[in-house]
């Protein structure tokens, strides 16, 4: 229930000022978000992200991007402004290719030195350590693909096919408990835990995975972590009823 809350608490919990103490600044900080008509059954990717990513399936005909950029509490208090241009040189690019495509991209900026020789997936920060969270709302059976750097990938909700991919961090999913699926789900250095019937084995002997065959499996998941977990959880009935109970408040 906790995580299915997460889009909710954890997303916008960097969005409010610590109140405890009066003198602890909040960290620099950009909120924006965005709306798109999607048609249901469409295909929602996204490319190049780093920190975390919360994806919430609902029953609206849309799209809802949020994304939260943030500088560490301890981040230079007192230059705001070199604050400002590290959040200005990150940007995220949601672009909607047709009507049953959109695209959310991550467009990190140039770095200059020794890092160039780092892969993309390695670089858990941008210059100026400038975090990210993502909060994302799509129809309930859009087909969903991630492909995820550094950080935490939490899916609930959605009911189509899903691909998602995460080079270091964790990926959590939530699914109907009354559905039938067809889960490939490996890591290659980290465990695999699933509430739902399968079978689970070693994978080259560090990391594990989980399959589950089903016959009358009406959703593909395909789950791959590099280093960290993979965990599979059934979204309780409680659950589904506060998740609808939010959605119907942010549409009034």
């Amino acid at each position: 229930m906790r995580k299915v809350l997460g889009f909710a608490l954890l997303f916008f919990a960097g969005v409010f000022p610590v109140l405890a103490d009066e003198n602890l600044k909040p960290p620099a900080q950009v909120l924006s978000t965005e709306h798109f008509e999607f048609a249901p059954g469409g295909t929602i990717r996204v490319d190049g992200s780093y920190g975390d990513i919360y994806v919430e399936g609902w029953d609206q005909p849309q799209v809802e991007v949020n994304i939260l950029k943030l500088m560490p509490f301890q981040y230079k208090p007192r230059h705001p402004k070199e604050s400002a241009q590290h959040l200005d040189a990150l940007h995220v690019i949601a672009q909607k290719r047709s009507a049953t495509e959109l695209v959310i991209s991550t467009d990190l900026p140039h770095r200059t030195g020794p890092l160039l020789l780092v892969s993309p997936p390695l670089r858990p920060t941008t210059k100026g350590d400038v975090r990210l969270e993502y909060g994302i709302r799509v129809p309930n059976n859009s087909r969903l693909e991630v492909h995820h750097g550094v950080g935490t990938v939490s899916i609930s909700g959605v009911t189509g096919e899903i691909q998602a991919y995460c080079h270091r961090g964790d990926i959590v999913l939530w699914l109907q408990e009354s559905g039938a699926f067809l889960i490939d789900a490996k890591s290659k250095f980290g465990k695999v835990s699933s509430d739902f019937t399968g079978h689970s084995g070693t994978q080259f002997l560090l990391g594990q995975k989980f399959t589950s065959v089903n016959a009358s499996a009406s959703q593909k998941l395909k789950l791959r972590v590099g280093i960290g977990g993979i965990t599979i959880k059934p979204i309780l009935p409680e659950s589904e009823a506060l998740a609808q109970s939010r959605n119907e408040r942010s549409d009034r």
